[in-house]
């Protein structure tokens, strides 16, 4: 693949890219109120300068999706219908699945430490394993520190270029993250770490002697024929027809073609999966019917705790077992995760009952906060109307 560097501001990006005809939502929609309205909220998150969005969005009467933008700032093509995604952290709900149907066979428990089941792996600076169980990991009560502000410490494109193709083993990264005290005693706070999921998938290994990506496969990917999802990333790239990535590192500096994903932090169990908005809506749909957990192990996932005001999630949210529950303007709240990555943002949710589900995805990021903010809410806004919207 061939990296290219795009020199436009932020301003003059949107103009342009605002300018672009819409792609249209899919073919013979089951409801065209529905298909306009999902329509007009991708023109709008492309309207802040996104160069590509695509929505899908599945229900009890059909199928609606919708595009806008380019697939490629250089060939500036239509945005490809359900193209490969890369998931960034929705990773985690997969993973979150895998320990609760372990904890449903017997094989281990929530109340289980990280000594317990990963002797001396936490033990340094006053991070203390023997406090931390298996649920403050999945929930993010643990206070570790999260490794991704080791192998990304200076936020610019240099670092990206010179250090994208390094890989760390699951035990470096952990031992990066304890080199800092933790945020707070296990259970007694909520910080998002990443660290907390690569501990996650080095417990499925040590259980089950085989590998956390094995575990999704087997349990979740093929018995749901997600077959267009993958949790093994032998290669950096994505198969084509894929959306080019673009990260702008500073203010009304360059868009960087990021496709390639930066692998310091975008190859474990906290965020290294790829896969498609039909595959992410069947998984959504099928955790939310109960057809992954037993009730029990569903019960635990949606028990949730509250997310601070400046936990980067909108007001009332609340984290369960790798699962948020954030409100609806129409009342009530949705299950999802939300992934992200150097020039990408990827966000599934659905209706508490799995009858809706919606992926959203957006292909490039700014590094204006303004702007970037405005990006989160139109996001925020096209997935609240898509689960809101009756019937």
């Amino acid at each position: 693949m061939i990296i290219r560097a795009v020199w436009p501001s932020a301003a003059v990006l949107a103009l342009a890219v605002s300018s672009l005809p819409s792609a249209t939502a899919s073919a013979a929609p089951p409801d065209p109120a529905a298909a306009w309205s999902v329509q007009r909220d991708a023109d709008a998150l492309r309207d802040t300068g996104v160069t590509a969005v695509a929505v899908r969005v599945d229900t009890p009467r059909g199928t609606v999706t919708a595009a806008s933008g380019v697939r490629d700032l250089a060939d500036r093509r239509p945005v490809p219908q359900d193209g490969p995604l890369r998931l960034g952290s929705t990773t985690k709900t997969f993973v979150a699945t895998v320990v609760l149907q372990l904890v449903g066979e017997g094989r281990m428990s929530l109340d289980q430490t990280v000594e317990e089941l990963l002797p001396g792996v936490v033990s340094e600076n006053g991070n203390d394993g023997r406090t931390i169980t298996v649920r403050d990991l999945l929930r993010h009560t643990s206070g570790l520190s999260d490794y991704v502000q080791d192998v990304f410490p200076d936020p610019s494109a240099r670092t990206y270029f010179a250090e994208r193709w390094r890989s760390h083993r699951p035990e470096e990264l952990v031992a990066l993250a304890v080199r800092h005290a933790p945020a707070f005693p296990a259970g007694g706070g909520w910080a998002y770490s990443n660290t907390n999921y690569v501990l996650a998938g080095m417990i499925i290994e040590k259980v089950t002697g085989r590998t956390w990506q094995q575990q999704v496969h087997d349990r979740i990917l093929r018995p749901l024929g997600l077959r267009d999802t993958t949790a093994e990333a032998t290669t950096p790239f994505l198969p084509d027809p894929h959306t080019t990535n673009y990260q702008q590192f500073t203010p009304d500096g360059p868009l960087v073609d990021t496709t390639i994903p930066y692998r310091p932090f975008d190859s474990g169990a906290d965020g290294s999966m790829t896969g498609t908005a039909r595959d992410l809506n069947r998984f959504f749909a099928a955790l939310a019917g109960g057809r992954l957990l037993k009730p029990a192990e569903l019960a635990a996932m949606r028990t949730m705790v509250a997310v601070p005001d400046d936990g980067g999630h909108p007001a009332g949210t609340r984290d369960g077992l790798g699962l948020f529950r954030t409100p609806l303007s129409c009342g009530g709240g949705y299950l999802g995760h939300g992934g992200s990555g150097f020039g990408y943002v990827v966000h599934a949710a659905t209706t508490t009952d799995g009858r809706r589900t919606v992926t959203v995805s957006a292909h490039s990021r700014s590094a204006d906060p303004r702007t970037a903010q405005r990006q989160e809410e139109a996001l925020r806004e096209l997935v609240d109307r898509a689960l809101c919207r009756t019937p």
